[in-house]
């Protein structure tokens, strides 16, 4: 009979997050479900959002796990994250405890559980000018504090990883390099009556370039809307995403240059209609200050877009060298990257082709296999 381990997730992000951190986790839960010889805890103060925590579905392998007693009180949860967490993953029989959010709780090697951390960004730390700033030092705090408590290091890009080595100064052999699984949601062909049904639903122009993304700072979409102007006219830019009070300063630029019949922002887009948003478009923009690793530019690409992005973070490695770069201040460069990769410009479909031989290596990671021997190491 095989030896079955008990594998306790932070699931914080899993049942509150609704980017893509929270689908990678969800993913991530969902797969590892699939693996023999693991029995899954999944670890919340409370249970989040109902729609969202849905998404992983529970079976013998896979259970929720949340905080009892005083814990359950709204004072007591982040008490429970302190301290009464270890002493529920003693009681249930963790073997090893994963932090998907860049933290962990302290008292694991007392304890005797093994863990692992995995780091999405150091953004709080390389840019903490796009973070909320009560809550930097804290998440400073927590990352260095988990460093030292992990067992393993993991990050989701080999760009993540530097930062890691650099800002912690460790040394490389002390971080592994796991790829966010996920990454195909994306692929099948929209149907031509779908793609009829979403155009007419959002009232698409007839040619767009595409940006998919939380409407923030730091994500720098106001690039795009600026290089806007030096297209040709008949060229719009369509927006998805949730707003933030970023999007104010979007809104008035559009107003003050009479843009406002060639940007469109959508919010709340069911993941059905993204597809057709993808394969209607002539490209993919995404001149964001920094990422850890873009699963948009990587989705861009697989549905066929040549993508523009910026310099500075991960990008370049989510990708490729046939997408095109330019510095994130740089409204001409942007305009001009824009103007090679619109339908009909030189080169267009050679470009799309050489990035989607490039993203291949982000298909099937099988990051689930990868952390369930990692585990199993431990």
């Amino acid at each position: 009979m095989n030896q079955v381990i008990t594998i306790g997730l932070d699931a914080k992000r899993i049942v509150r997050d609704s980017t893509e951190l929270g689908s990678y986790g969800r993913t991530l839960a969902n797969d590892l479900a699939m693996i023999d010889g693991l029995d899954l805890r999944l670890y919340a103060a409370d249970k989040g959002c109902n729609d969202l925590r849905q998404q992983v579905a529970e079976s013998e392998r896979l259970h929720f796990c949340y905080p009892s007693g005083i814990y359950r009180m709204s004072f007591g949860k982040s008490l429970w994250c302190n301290r009464g967490l270890v002493g529920q993953l003693s009681g249930d029989g963790v073997t090893v405890y994963h932090g998907l959010a860049g933290e962990l709780p302290s008292g694991l090697d007392k304890a005797g559980i093994k863990s692992v951390v995995t780091v999405s960004d150091l953004c709080f730390m390389s840019h903490p000018e796009y973070c909320d700033k009560a809550n930097v030092k804290s998440d400073a705090r927590k990352f260095r504090q988990a460093l030292q408590r992990a067992n393993r290091i993991v990050a989701i890009s080999e760009s993540v990883k530097r930062e890691i080595c650099e800002l912690a100064e460790i040394g490389s052999d002390c971080v592994d390099v796991i790829y966010q699984g996920g990454t195909l949601r994306f692929v099948s062909e929209p149907l031509p009556q779908k793609m009829w049904e979403v155009r007419d639903r959002y009232d698409l122009p007839d040619r767009y370039v595409l940006n998919i993304g939380t409407i923030e700072e730091r994500r720098n979409v106001l690039l795009a809307v600026k290089a806007l102007r030096r297209l040709p006219d008949d060229v719009a830019l369509v927006i998805v995403g949730q707003p933030t009070p970023y999007m104010e300063l979007l809104k008035q630029y559009i107003v003050e240059n009479r843009l406002g019949e060639r940007v469109l922002m959508l919010h709340s887009i069911p993941d059905d209609d993204i597809p057709a948003l993808y394969r209607m478009a002539d490209a993919f923009v995404y001149p964001s200050r920094y990422e850890g690793l873009s699963i948009p530019v990587i989705e861009a690409i697989r549905m066929g877009l040549p993508v523009v992005a910026c310099t500075g973070s991960c990008l370049e490695e989510a990708g490729g060298p046939d997408s095109l770069y330019v510095n994130p201040d740089d409204e001409e460069g942007m305009a001009n990257a824009l103007q090679q990769v619109l339908i009909g410009a030189p080169d267009r479909e050679r470009r799309v082709e050489l990035s989607q031989s490039y993203v291949r290596r982000f298909d099937n990671t099988d990051a689930a296999r990868k952390y369930a021997d990692l585990y199993m190491s431990l």
